[in-house]
C-alpha cells in the first residue's frame, strides 16, 4: 500500500527531535502514525474515530 505521509506544521525546527507523520490507510477507515526520524520502524493504527477521539483527549489534557 502507498500511503502519503504528513508532517505535522508544527514540525520542521533545526531542534525538532520528536516528530511524527499521519498518513491514511484507507479514505474513511484507518489513520497510521510513525515517527518522522524511523520511517521503516513500527506504526501505529487507529480508526478514523479512535484518533479523533485521541487528538480530543490531547486537547483537552495537553502533555507536560
Amino acid at each position: 500500500m502507498n500511503v502519503q505521509w504528513r508532517k505535522s506544521s508544527y514540525s520542521g525546527g533545526v531542534d525538532d527531535h520528536q516528530c511524527v507523520e499521519l498518513g491514511r490507510l484507507a479514505p474513511g477507515t484507518r489513520i497510521a502514525v510513525r515517527d518522522s526520524k524511523d520511517p521503516d520502524g513500527a506504526r501505529l493504527t487507529l480508526t478514523v474515530a479512535a484518533f479523533a477521539d485521541l487528538i480530543k483527549q490531547l486537547k483537552q489534557h495537553p502533555p507536560r
